[in-house]
């Protein structure tokens, strides 16, 4: 199977959907990747780490998906990519199933099959492909160091010889994944 990485197009979008330890692991099973390249440089991951891994890296979208069947991606793509994917391909990324009427008429123009992440089932058995929880979690983790930031003064307990300064008291709202990180 060939499966292709798109980068994101998203103005402040950090993330690349797949990682080089991913990549080595889906080559592993026989199947090509190819990764648009750059894709993974904002995350942090150079074009080369992704080589090493087993892909192949492609100057353009179009160059990257097309013979693909599989393309990921983060968030949904602009129509152009949209339209550069192959006829019958599937695209697999946090797709926003809910405000998608423009790409859902793009993806029907195309035969473009679509599975967004955010339908996947909270359950045991899918929890290795639990976008939200996981994307949750981060944002619960970050929300702490950005409100401490906003706080100005120590977060924590700290004693020393010359006194102790008083633990911040915060009050989290909500105990889902993400409050539940927060409070961690």
């Amino acid at each position: 199977m060939e499966i292709s990485i798109l980068q994101e197009t998203s103005s402040g979008e950090t993330r690349v959907a797949a990682v080089p330890e991913t990549i080595a692991k889906l080559t592993a099973l026989g199947h090509e990747i190819s990764i648009q390249s750059g894709a993974g440089t904002r995350a942090g991951f150079m074009d080369t780490a992704f080589e090493d891994a087993g892909a192949t890296v492609a100057s353009t979208a179009e160059l990257t998906t097309t013979n693909s069947d599989v393309v990921l991606c983060v968030a949904p793509p602009d129509d152009q990519t949209i339209s550069a994917l192959p006829e019958g391909s599937t695209l697999v990324g946090l797709l926003d199933p809910f405000n998608a009427e423009r790409t859902l008429k793009a993806f029907n123009a195309n035969d473009i099959s679509a599975l967004a992440m955010e339908f996947t089932p909270r359950i045991t058995r899918a929890q290795a492909m639990d976008a939200l929880s996981s994307q949750s979690n981060l944002a619960g983790y970050r929300a702490v160091i950005e409100g401490a930031q906003a706080y100005g003064r120590a977060m924590p307990m700290m004693m020393t010889a010359a006194g102790t300064v008083a633990p911040a008291k915060v009050f989290v709202m909500g105990a889902g994944v993400a409050g539940l990180q927060a409070i961690a």
